[in-house]
C-alpha cells in the first residue's frame, strides 16, 4: 500500500498539470450537470416493512385520487378578541380570502370551504377557522406566483386584526445555514495559518477540500431528481466532505513538511508523505465510508441515499488527497514552509557547507504534544478516570432519550407554519395536528357494515380520542378509510399508545372477521419510523464497528488497539447524545444555540450519530496512532513511540478538530431543525472524541499497557493481510535503492527547502 501510493504521490508531483487539469475538468463536467438537471420535484418518504407504510401503499392502491403527492397548506383564521370567526362581517372576510386563493393559481387542485354544512372546519368556540388547500403538483414545483398567492393571502385582513397563518409543506424551501457556516470555513483557515504559519499551506486544504466537496455536492443535485434525493442529502454531504477534506489535506501536508524538515528533496518528499500518510488516510476514509454505506442496513430509502451519497463525498476526498494534494505542492513550491523555518534552514545549511557537516535534517523538538504525552504517561490512571468519569457523567441525559420527528411545532415561535400549528392545537384540541388515518382492507370480511360499526365504535370508547370520522368506502367497495382525532399532541406517549392499542384491535378484529385494519399517517409513521430505528441501531453499531475493528486491527497488528478505539467511540457517542438530549430535549442553553422549543430528539439522530462520528472517531484514531505504531516498529520503546507519535499527530489532530468542529457548528444556524441538530450533535462528539478520548484516554491506556498493546497472535499476524501503513517496507526498499547508488541517492546530500 506505502509503496504503490508512493509512486502516486511522486507522479501526481511531476505531472502536476495534468492531474490538476483533470480535477478541474471533473468540477466543471459536474458542476454543468448541476446546472442543466432538472429540479428535483420528490421529496419522498418511505419505511419499507412498517404497517404505517403498508396502509399507505394499500391507500394509494385503493384511493389513487385521494393519495396524490401534490403540495399542500392550511390557512388558519382567528378572530379578532372578543369575536368570533363565524360572524358575518369575519365569516365573509375568510370566504373572501379562500376565492381569492383559488383565483390565484391554476395549480390548485382542490381548496375547503371553512364554513361548508357537511364538513366544517371551524372550532368549538367559534373563534378559529381554517382551509385545506391542495395543490397538483409538489412544493418544489409550484411557481413563484403561487406561492406570492399564498403568502400574501390575509394580508388585507391581518390589518383589520384577523389572525391569518400559513402551515403544510406548500411553503417548504432549501433550509438556510446562515453565516455561521461562512464563519465555520473562516474558523477553519485562521486555524490552518496558526498551524503551518503559511499561507500557502494553509489555503491548500482549503482549495482541495472545496473542490472535492463542489464535485461531490453538484454530482448529488445533477442526479437529485433521477435519483429522488432531498435536499438533507445534499447538506449532509457538503458537512462530511468539507470537514473530512480538509483534515485529510491537512494530515499530508503536514507529514509532507515533516519530510521536508529531515531533508528530502521535494519530490521525494512528497511521495513519503503520500505513502504514510496518504495510506492512513486511505484507511480513515475506508472507516468512514464503511459507517456512512452501512446506513443501508437499516433499510429506509432516505437514510440509505444520505449515507452513499456522503460516503461517495469521502471517497472524492480521499482521492483528493492522494492525487491533488501532491499536485498542488508542486506548484507551492518553498511557498509551503513558513518564511521564518526557510530563513532557519537556509542558515543551517549555510553553516553546513561552511564546517563541511552535512545536513541531516532538523533535530526534533519538544512541544506542546510530547510535553502533554508525558505528562499523560506520569499521571495515567488519573487521567484514564476523569476522562471516563467525566464523559460518563455528562451521557446521563441520554438514559431519558425521546425520539420522534419534527413537525411544525418544532419550528421557530415566530414562523407562520409553528403559529398556524399553536392556533390549530389551541381552537382543535392538542391531538389536532396529528390525526391518525386508518385503513379496513374488507376483502377477507363477510359483514363489512357491521365491522366497520365495530372499529368505530371501539376506538372512539378509548380514552384519548377526540373523535373519529365516519369510514369512507372507495369506488370497489372494498376498503373504507376513516381518522381518528388523538386528545394528545402528536409525539406523546399517549398517542404512541393509541396508536399500539388500535393495532391490537386489528388484530383481534382480523382473527375474529378477516378484514385487516391499519393505522398511518403521519404520526403513525412517526412511530413506525422510530421503532425502526431503535431496532436497527444495534445490528447497525455491530456491523459497523465489526468490520471497522478487523481494518484497524490490520492497520495496526494489534488486537487491543482496535479494542480500545471501539471502547472510546462509544463513550464519546453516548456522551454527545447525552449533551443533544440536554439541549434539544431538555432546553438547557436552548437559546444560545437556537432552540425555541425544545421536544423529541429526531429518531435519525443517534444511528446518524453513530455512523459519522465512529468514522471521524477512528480517524483521529488511524491519524495519531499510526504515527506511534511507526515509531514502535523502527526500533523504539512503546513510551517513546507515544511521544514521537505525539511530537508529530498532537498538533495535526487538535488542528483537524478544531476545523471540523468549527465546519459541523456552521450548521448549528440553519433554519431546519434537523440540520441544527446534526451540526450540533456531530461537532460536540468531535470535540469529546478528539480532546478527551483521543488526546486523553487513548495514551493513559496506552501507557498502562505497554508493550502488550501491540501484541498480536502469530498465526493471526500471518494471517492478516499486510498493507505496510506505517511504511516500513517503503522506507526499507528506498534505503536498499539509496545503499545500491540508484534513486534516492540525492537524498544524502544536504537539502535546503
Amino acid at each position: 500500500m506505502a509503496t504503490f501510493l508512493y509512486s502516486i504521490g511522486r507522479f501526481a508531483f511531476r505531472r502536476r498539470r495534468f492531474v490538476a487539469l483533470v480535477w478541474v475538468a471533473l468540477l466543471a463536467l459536474a458542476g454543468f450537470g448541476a446546472a442543466t438537471a432538472s429540479t428535483a420535484t420528490s421529496n419522498s418518504f418511505s419505511i419499507p416493512g412498517t404497517e404505517a407504510q403498508r396502509a399507505f401503499d394499500l391507500l394509494e392502491e385503493r384511493y389513487p385520487e385521494q393519495t396524490a403527492d401534490g403540495a399542500s397548506a392550511r390557512v388558519v383564521f382567528k378572530a379578532p378578541d372578543g369575536e368570533k370567526i363565524t360572524a358575518p362581517e369575519n365569516a365573509a372576510e375568510v370566504s373572501g380570502i379562500v376565492k381569492e386563493l383559488k383565483g390565484g393559481s391554476d395549480q390548485i387542485a382542490s381548496i375547503s370551504d371553512p364554513f361548508s354544512k357537511e364538513a366544517p372546519a371551524v372550532s368549538r368556540d367559534g373563534t378559529t377557522a381554517y382551509t385545506t388547500v391542495q395543490y397538483d403538483v409538489s412544493s418544489f414545483e409550484l411557481t413563484e406566483e403561487t406561492r406570492d398567492s399564498l403568502e400574501s393571502a390575509g394580508d388585507d385582513a391581518r390589518e383589520r386584526g384577523m389572525t391569518v397563518e400559513i402551515g403544510g409543506d406548500a411553503l417548504m424551501v432549501m433550509p438556510e445555514t446562515g453565516i455561521t457556516e461562512v464563519i465555520g470555513v473562516v474558523v477553519a483557515g485562521i486555524v490552518l495559518v496558526v498551524t503551518f504559519g503559511s499561507l500557502v499551506a494553509a489555503g491548500l486544504p482549503l482549495i482541495t477540500a472545496l473542490i472535492g466537496v463542489g464535485i461531490g455536492v453538484s454530482t448529488i443535485t445533477a442526479l437529485a431528481s433521477v435519483m429522488d434525493l432531498g435536499s438533507t442529502t445534499a447538506t449532509l454531504a457538503m458537512m462530511i466532505g468539507l470537514a473530512v477534506g480538509i483534515d485529510y489535506a491537512l494530515f499530508i501536508v503536514s507529514r509532507y513538511r515533516a519530510e521536508l524538515a529531515e531533508g528530502r528533496e521535494r519530490e521525494e518528499a512528497a511521495g513519503r508523505a503520500v505513502g504514510t500518510a496518504g495510506s492512513a488516510v486511505v484507511f480513515a476514509g475506508l472507516t468512514v465510508v464503511i459507517a456512512l454505506a452501512g446506513l443501508a442496513v437499516v433499510n429506509i430509502p432516505i437514510l440509505t441515499k444520505m449515507g452513499v451519497a456522503a460516503a461517495g463525498t469521502v471517497v472524492l476526498a480521499v482521492l483528493v488527497a492522494i492525487t491533488l494534494i501532491p499536485a498542488f505542492l508542486g506548484f507551492a513550491g518553498e511557498r509551503i514552509v513558513s518564511r521564518k523555518d526557510r530563513k532557519a534552514r537556509k542558515a543551517a545549511a549555510e553553516q553546513a557547507a561552511a564546517t563541511g557537516e552535512v545536513l541531516v535534517g532538523d533535530t526534533p523538538r519538544d512541544n506542546g504534544g510530547t510535553r502533554w504525552a508525558r505528562f499523560v504517561q506520569r499521571r495515567p490512571v488519573m487521567v484514564l478516570l476523569a476522562g471516563v468519569i467525566g464523559l460518563g457523567v455528562i451521557a446521563i441525559p441520554a438514559s431519558s432519550l425521546e425520539m420522534g420527528l419534527p413537525d411544525d411545532g418544532a419550528q421557530p415561535t415566530s414562523s407562520s407554519p409553528r403559529k398556524a400549528y399553536d392556533l390549530l392545537s389551541d381552537g382543535f384540541g392538542p391531538g389536532f395536528n396529528g390525526p391518525l388515518v386508518g385503513a379496513v382492507d374488507l376483502k377477507g370480511s363477510d359483514d363489512q357494515d357491521a365491522v366497520l360499526k365495530r372499529i368505530t365504535g371501539e376506538i372512539q370508547k378509548n380514552d384519548h380520542v377526540v373523535a373519529v370520522t365516519p369510514p369512507m368506502p372507495n369506488q370497489a367497495g372494498d376498503t373504507a378509510m376513516f381518522q381518528v382525532i388523538p386528545k394528545d399532541r402528536p409525539n406523546s406517549a399517549e398517542t404512541e399508545a393509541l396508536v399500539h392499542d388500535i393495532r391490537e384491535l386489528g388484530d383481534k378484529i382480523k382473527a375474529e372477521d378477516g378484514a385487516e385494519v391499519f393505522v398511518t399517517g403521519a404520526t403513525a409513521m412517526n412511530i413506525d419510523f422510530s421503532q425502526k430505528m431503535n431496532d436497527a441501531l444495534l445490528p447497525y453499531l455491530a456491523l459497523v464497528v465489526g468490520l471497522a475493528f478487523l481494518l484497524l486491527m490490520v492497520v495496526f497488528r494489534s488486537i487491543l488497539v482496535p479494542l480500545k478505539a471501539a471502547l472510546g467511540f462509544l463513550l464519546s457517542v453516548v456522551a454527545a447524545l447525552g449533551a443533544v438530549v440536554a439541549v434539544f430535549q431538555w432546553g438547557w442553553l436552548g437559546g444560545l444555540f437556537g432552540v425555541e422549543q425544545p421536544g423529541p430528539i429526531m429518531s435519525v439522530m443517534p444511528i446518524l450519530m453513530v455512523g459519522v462520528v465512529f468514522g471521524l472517531a477512528m480517524d483521529y484514531e488511524v491519524f495519531l496512532v499510526t504515527r506511534m505504531r511507526e515509531a514502535y516498529v523502527h526500533g523504539e520503546s512503546p513510551s517513546q513511540a507515544i511521544t514521537t507519535g505525539f511530537r508529530h499527530g498532537a498538533r495535526v489532530v487538535t488542528a483537524a478538530a478544531v476545523i471540523m468542529i468549527a465546519v459541523f457548528a456552521g450548521f448549528i444556524g440553519s433554519t431546519e431543525q434537523m440540520i441544527k441538530m446534526i451540526g450540533f450533535g456531530l461537532a460536540i462528539a468531535v470535540f469529546f472524541d478528539a480532546f478527551v478520548v483521543r488526546m486523553a484516554i487513548v495514551p493513559a491506556v496506552l501507557a498502562l499497557l505497554g508493550r502488550h498493546a501491540w501484541w498480536l497472535p502469530r498465526w493471526l499476524d500471518r494471517a492478516l493481510p499486510d498493507f505496510d501503513v506505517e511504511g516500513d517496507k517503503l522506507r526499507k526498499k528506498l534505503d536498499e535503492s539509496v545503499a545500491e547508488g540508484g534513486e534516492g541517492k540525492e537524498e544524502r546530500e544536504a537539502v535546503s527547502v
